[in-house]
Formats: C-alpha cells, structure tokens, sequence
C-alpha cells in the first residue's frame, strides 16, 4: 500500500516517517511541508493512501483532498480535534489526533489496508455482491443497481421498485463496487453509471429519480460527462 505524507511540520513527518517504516505493508513513498508539491507528485505518481494534515498555511487539509479529481483514502491527522467532525464528512478513513502512538497508527493504517483489500477483492471480475441485511446475506447484481443512498448508519441499495438496506458505510460500498460502473456523486450517494440519463449542474438524472451532485465531486462529473 503506497502512500506520503503531507504536513507544514517537519517534525510531525518525522513521527509519521518513522511509524511507517515499522508498517509492513505500507510503503511511505515521500513526504511534504509545501501541500502544492504534493498536489503536482500527485498528477504524476497516484498512490492508495495519504497522511494529511487539516491546519496548514495558505491551503487547509480538507481544502487539499476537496481539490483532488482522483482521491485516494485519507487518514487527517491535526493536533484539533474539533475538526474531526469535517475529516469524517469527507469519509476519512480515520482521524490522527496528534501526539499520536505508534499503535493508534498502526490501528489507522489496518484499517486502510482492509479498505484497499475490499477494493481489490471487488476489481475481480464478478457481476454482484452479497450485502448482509439482517441476519441474511443477499446477492445484489451490479445490473440491477439504480443507485446507493446513505441514511443514517446504513445504506439503501436502490433496484428499480426493489429497496435493500444494509448497516454499511457509503465509503464501505464504494470500496466493493466496480469502478468502471459505478460513481460516487455525493457523500450520500453512488449511482450506476448506466443509469445515468441526464447530467445538469447540481444533479443527475438516475432511471426515474434526482440525485444531488456534491461539491466535492463535481470534477468527477466533469469527467464522466466528457466521457459519454
């Protein structure tokens, strides 16, 4: 799992630094004090995950990973914590609150492994997944999928006239969903982008309903409209 790190603070690079190197399945390919050169790296080398700090000079760690057309997962790390609330509506993958130990890193960067591992597993070439509702597991076929909607701690898999509600996260869907099919919208929504029949400024047209387009993914849109 490739990842930087980006922070105004030297020192708080150095802590993750060393965390990293005792990660096994992480790889800390570089790290940054100036977030525009880790904006320009990462045009050039994507990688799975970055270690972003939310309280840096002239461009904020939430401002930074809002302005990324591809994101990778993000684990914030701040020494606030009132902005946790911000990291977790942008589907961090957790929030570091500084100073942190090297077990809470390591409890962070598991969870992001297990993140990318749901991913892998679902680039696999299958038409479906089985998503627990209840005590069941039910098989839902990529075909049938109109579009996910988050509400409250679960998520509402929309199937024409057909509803299947699963306690997962909007994030957790995301990762075991095709990317070639699927596009996240909004932090409450990932529609099929088959089923996609009009795209306007703040909304799309999915089958028969509207979906809102979220601030942050509008340069998603952008490129799935210059696609079709």
């Amino acid at each position: 799992m490739t990842a930087i790190a980006i922070d105004d603070e030297p020192i708080a690079l150095d802590v993750v630094s060393s965390h990293a190197a005792k990660v096994p399945f992480l790889h800390l390919l570089a790290t940054f004090t100036n977030a525009f050169e880790a904006m320009d790296y990462l045009r050039e080398q994507p990688v799975d995950l970055l270690f972003l700090d939310i309280k840096m000079p002239d461009i904020s760690g939430i401002e930074f990973f809002r302005s990324l057309s591809k994101k990778p997962m993000v684990i914030f790390t701040t020494a606030y914590s009132e902005h946790a609330v911000a990291g977790f509506e942008l589907d961090a993958v957790d929030y570091l609150l500084k100073p942190f130990s090297l077990t809470r890193f390591l409890k962070a960067c598991n969870k992001a492994h297990e993140w990318r591992q749901l991913r892998t597993t679902s680039d696999k070439k299958t038409d479906y997944i089985f998503v627990k509702t209840g005590y069941d597991q039910v098989r839902v076929n990529f075909e049938d999928i109109d579009y996910l909607e988050a509400t409250g701690n679960y998520v509402n898999f929309v199937l024409g006239d057909h509803h299947v509600l699963s306690r997962m996260t909007i994030t957790e869907c995301e990762e075991l969903l095709p990317i070639d099919r699927f596009i996240r919208i909004h932090r409450s929504f990932i529609t099929s982008i088959g089923k996609v029949k009009k795209i306007e400024r703040h909304q799309l047209t999915v089958s028969d309903s509207i979906l809102p387009i979220g601030s942050s993914y509008v340069d998603a849109i952008k490129h799935l409209s210059a696609k079709s």
